[in-house]
């Protein structure tokens, strides 16, 4: 029979931690005098005790290692156990939430994708909103965790080719990956500090800076206005896309960046791809701006940095309704929010990685038909790619574009009309956060959509941000039987 007990223990052990953080914004409700702060006590309360009954009824089975079987148990049961406990402040407290929402909420926070139901942020109390930035804030270091230690080992989605590379620093080899995990959570916890001081610097306020901070490392994008960034416009829009696209590259990177070497750093592939691609998005949007709109260059380049920064990396915040510009960015926009970051960064989406990949798969086979006796080897960063990884990465590709096909149809089946169905599962399925339309577009949110539909986005979130495979395998008979 199938053990489950060494993943329910891990589980436990993060729901007591989860529940444990809930004393902050406890206490800043205190400080403020909210009659609401009696939430966050109640809720760390539960989440607490039943994090630490789970983990100690299952505290025997933990051997220090997990099978493949648990360990896909666990990567997806994490990012399904802990926004139940995450939403009960939501459920508990001055929102309201009914059961839909709080938990579209919740799940949307940590798997840092920055959907929102909720309106009147303004007047919402402090311990709601800092409690919402710290979930995207844990899913974002829980992501980059993830995509380097776990992900590579069970062989999702092409992730397999960095299997080193979370293990593999100068040269020399890491004796855990709870050591690669420390690490990268010190330098995580660095550049919050430093961003928190930077948006303190440009005359954000100290709580609005530390919400930001939060959700600009996790590449979350939740705010503390219904505006967005639209009510920080100037130059808190330069630090947030300096962060943002920092958040964006591999974590990994600046773990060899601190041990003393930085040529990793410039020689990887997908960091020069995502970078060209991004200034050629920046430059073109710059120039649209300044020809059709007749925008001063100072503001298009400013909107084009910020807007661009935000979607491509997954942290969907809006400093305008980029919808107004007109139909080529916007479309843009929809395209640039199925790139993403790079692999073992808190971004979202396909990832750039994987578009690499692809090009070079096709030409190489395009080599191969104009040479059928010549032998191409395919590379990326300088090693050979075995055909077990393009396998994996094509197979990718088609689930997700299956997935959001299937998640499309479902919403539209929900009564959405076209453009918000297609874009709220994109926007779902990449983690990005606003999608398309009047009503779930960049100037709008998630509110007036129906039950069924917020459900179906939240299972999209889910899937999304354990890259598709993780999840579905769970739902295959051969799982279970081997």
């Amino acid at each position: 029979m199938f053990d489950f007990r060494p993943a329910a223990y891990v589980i436990g052990l993060l729901s007591l931690a989860l529940g444990c953080t809930m004393v902050f914004p406890m206490l800043i409700d205190i400080f403020d005098g909210s009659p609401e702060w009696w939430v966050f006590g109640l809720s760390g309360v539960l989440t607490a005790l039943a994090g630490g009954s789970l983990a100690l009824a299952c505290a025997n089975s933990s051997t220090g290692g997990l099978s493949i079987q648990q360990t896909f148990i666990l990567t997806t049961g994490v990012w399904v156990v802990l926004p139940v406990f995450g939403a009960l402040p939501f459920w508990f407290g001055a929102t309201d939430a009914r059961l839909v929402d709080g938990f579209f909420e919740a799940m949307s926070a940590l798997t840092t994708t920055g959907s929102t139901v909720f309106e009147g942020l303004g007047d919402l109390p402090r311990g709601i909103l800092l409690w919402r930035g710290m979930m995207q804030w844990f899913g974002g270091i829980g992501i980059i965790v993830v995509a380097m230690v776990f992900l590579p080992m069970l062989r999702v989605g092409g992730m397999q080719i960095f299997r080193s590379e979370g293990f593999e620093t100068m040269g020399k080899i890491l004796p855990k990956a709870a050591e690669i995990a420390r690490q990268i959570g010190v330098i995580y916890v660095v550049l919050t500090v430093v961003c928190f001081a930077c948006y303190l610097a440009v005359g954000m306020s100290g709580f609005d800076a530390l919400v930001h901070a939060f959700t600009t490392l996790s590449t979350g994008g939740f705010s503390t206005e219904d505006a967005s960034f639209g009510a920080f416009q100037g130059p808190a829009e330069y630090v947030a896309t300096v962060f943002m696209m920092l958040a964006s590259l591999p974590f990994v990177r600046y773990v060899q960046l601190v041990a003393g070497t930085a040529v990793p750093l410039y020689r990887d592939s997908q960091i020069r791809a995502f970078l060209i691609l991004f200034a050629l998005l920046v430059v073109v949007l710059t120039i649209y701006q300044l020809v059709h709109n007749h925008d001063d260059l100072e503001r298009s380049v400013r909107e084009a940095l910020f807007n661009v920064a935000s979607i491509i990396s997954g942290t969907g915040y809006a400093s305008v309704n980029y919808q107004s510009w007109g139909h080529f960015p916007m479309m843009l926009f929809f395209m640039m929010g199925l790139v993403g970051g790079c692999a073992g960064s808190t971004c979202c989406s396909i990832k750039v990685f994987r578009y690499e990949l692809l090009v070079k798969a096709i030409i190489v086979q395009i080599k191969r038909l104009h040479n059928p006796h010549g032998v191409f080897v395919l590379k990326y960063n300088r090693r050979s790619v075995p055909d077990e990884v393009i396998s994996s990465v094509m197979a990718f590709f088609m689930l997700f574009l299956t997935s959001l096909a299937v998640l499309s149809v479902a919403l539209g089946m929900t009564g959405l009309d076209k453009v918000t169905a297609i874009s709220g599962a994109a926007t779902a399925l990449a983690n990005v956060g606003p999608g398309l339309g009047d009503y779930i577009g960049p100037s709008g949110n998630f509110s007036e959509l129906n039950d069924i539909a917020k459900w179906l986005l939240a299972i999209g979130m889910l899937v999304g941000r354990l890259e598709l495979m993780a999840v579905f395998v769970l739902f295959t008979a051969n799982f279970w039987r081997n």
